[in-house]
């Protein structure tokens, strides 16, 4: 187990790599620049910024320079927020958007097997055929229509709730950007528990678990779940990886000042380092969730091993 840690340890430093090689060529490739005013600034002005954030040096140079930077953490000085740099910032945001992710993911994970559960005991059923509804919406509607509907009937119609902002962190202030976070997560797991516990109630072992009279209890939850919950746990390590990190939409329609929001406002600003230490962040929380997949796969399942 130790060795094969090491080894897709040392897998992952040539994908990060590869994607700070890629994000930074493509940032750079973009329309517009970081200091592209309506007004324009005078040419002195501006090339005594472009000096200061070294700018003016070849592509191939920044990118080096970047590079080096990179490896002792240093993932350079906010354009935009003057004075703060790239870490600074991400250390502050980085907790709102995990304990948002947090509750999200828990959210989605136990409702989404929960249900899906339910709908593949009802197989074909009208308790089958409304929940599998409900999670065709929640596949299809985005996340940025869910968060304003909600927002429009619990806080603007019925008042029951805030209409945005971290506030004081309570559950009042969480509650919506968590459902409308967890919602489309929610009905992915449902969809893919329904399928893997119908695939998993016709196996040999369970009919064989029945036939030794086993509770129906313990035939699903001990024997049929356990085999079901491994494309679950494959797409747990993405979900996880991108709610963790914090949503870009959500953070953004409830002001919530997380990782996400800084990456819009980055991209919208041509904030390079903004943007390149957000990406190097997702990358790395994805190669670690598919880390923990993989430990997961050998307890969830004996017959694969991680040699």
């Amino acid at each position: 187990m130790i060795s094969f840690v090491l080894r897709r340890l040392m897998s992952a430093v040539p994908t990060i790599f590869v994607v700070v090689t890629i994000s930074f060529f493509m940032m750079r490739f973009a329309p517009g620049g970081p200091f592209n005013l309506e007004r324009p600034l005078p040419p002195q002005t501006m090339a005594n910024i472009m000096a200061t954030y070294k700018l003016d040096q070849p592509l191939f140079s920044q990118y080096l320079s970047y590079l080096g930077n990179a490896l002792t953490g240093d993932l350079g000085p906010s354009f935009i927020y003057k004075d703060n740099t790239v870490s600074e910032l991400i250390g502050k945001a980085l907790p709102y958007s995990v304990e948002l992710g947090a509750y999200a993911i828990l959210l989605a994970l136990i409702g989404g097997v929960a249900l899906g559960t339910i709908a593949a005991l009802r197989q074909n059923g009208i308790i089958d055929f409304i929940l599998m509804s409900f999670a065709t919406i929640g596949v299809t509607v985005p996340n940025f229509v869910v968060g304003p509907v909600l927002t429009l009937i619990f806080a603007v119609m019925l008042s029951w709730l805030p209409a945005g902002s971290w506030g004081d962190g309570s559950f009042r202030f969480l509650l919506l950007p968590v459902i409308a976070l967890a919602l489309p997560q929610l009905a992915v797991f449902a969809r893919l528990t329904r399928g893997a516990m119908i695939e998993a109630l016709h196996t040999d072992h369970i009919r064989t678990a029945r036939a030794y009279g086993l509770p129906p209890r313990v035939v699903v939850v001990t024997h049929a779940l356990r085999g079901a919950m491994l494309p679950v746990v494959s797409y747990l390590a993405p979900c996880a990886a991108a709610l963790l990190t914090g949503s870009a939409v959500i953070e953004t329609i409830f002001t919530i000042p997380g990782v996400g929001r800084y990456f819009v406002l980055g991209a919208l600003n041509r904030d390079y380092p903004l943007v390149m230490g957000t990406v190097i962040l997702v990358a790395v929380f994805v190669i670690l969730f598919n880390l923990l997949v993989d430990i997961a796969y050998g307890l969830l399942d004996p017959r694969v091993r991680n040699d």
